[in-house]
């Protein structure tokens, strides 16, 4: 069996059945790139949980404590870190798929497969560190006696759909990165930005009404305020108008993202 690449002409199409035919390499490229990540450390995968436990102390002294951010009935610890585990997971997974095909240059050039397989892959390992570090959130709201919600069911849409925000905004900047090394410099820029006007450290409801939608069109947040809803109800309620500008927006980087990639990936090999 062979397969024949020829020339084309025009919009690329995406190709989804070549992705499911190479499925089995996603899932080895993200194994390779956990291990990779955390290869002769001496804490290895606790750095999932160091990470965000300095950061949490951090918010805890400068939000908690000092700018007393109003938490409701929910303790300041266990708000915040419920926020930095979803900005976690869409910051590694960003940062990661936006460099993973500069990132393997022999592969690139060397070896046919989708191209788009290697973002995803990237998108894949970082759930590594996320489930990780969501066990340190479950022992937290053990210790504060926190209970779950419900709503806990809808949990993983919540991730599914930050997911899809990180590779549909990953996959514009692999294909940019390649062509323009500037997003090197340019994607931890975003990833601290983002950090700070995300609802990280503080409930999104503390902006205030007339400008909630505006704050909304940044799709983090919605994914933040899900997350936070889906482990505590009510006590944290969710903004149904920033839910769905996060859902309209994941949707259209996805499918822009996926269709700039796949025109620009007949010159990664000839560029990287």
């Amino acid at each position: 069996m062979h397969k024949i690449i020829r020339a084309r002409s025009g919009l690329a199409r995406l190709n989804l059945e070549e992705l499911w035919e190479f499925r089995e390499l996603i899932y080895f490229l993200a194994w390779r790139d956990v291990l990779v990540r955390y290869k002769q450390t001496a804490i290895g995968v606790l750095w999932a949980v160091f990470r965000p436990f300095l950061t949490i102390v951090v918010f805890s002294v400068v939000f908690g404590r000092f700018a007393h951010v109003p938490t409701g009935t929910l303790p300041y610890p266990v708000l915040s870190l419920a926020g930095l585990l979803a900005w976690q997971l869409f910051s590694t997974a960003f940062a990661e798929s936006s460099s993973s095909v500069v990132s393997n240059p022999q592969l690139v050039s060397k070896i046919y497969f989708p191209r788009m397989i290697m973002p995803l892959s990237a998108v894949v390992a970082s759930l590594v560190d996320f489930f990780v570090a969501l066990a340190m959130l479950a022992v937290l709201m053990i210790w504060y006696r926190v209970p779950l919600s419900p709503s806990i069911v809808w949990l993983p849409l919540f991730i599914f759909l930050c997911l899809l925000i990180a590779l549909g905004t990953g996959i514009w900047f692999a294909a940019l990165y390649v062509r323009y090394r500037d997003i090197r410099h340019l994607i931890p820029f975003i990833v601290q930005l983002g950090l700070y006007i995300s609802p990280v450290g503080f409930p999104s409801s503390m902006v205030p009404e007339r400008w909630r939608f505006v704050y909304s069109l940044n799709p983090m947040v919605g994914v933040i305020d899900g997350f936070r809803w889906s482990l505590f109800g009510g006590r944290n309620p969710i903004y149904v108008p920033g839910l769905t500008i996060s859902i309209v927006l994941s949707i259209a980087a996805l499918i822009g993202g996926a269709y700039y990639f796949r025109n620009t990936e007949r010159l990664f090999a000839d560029i990287i």
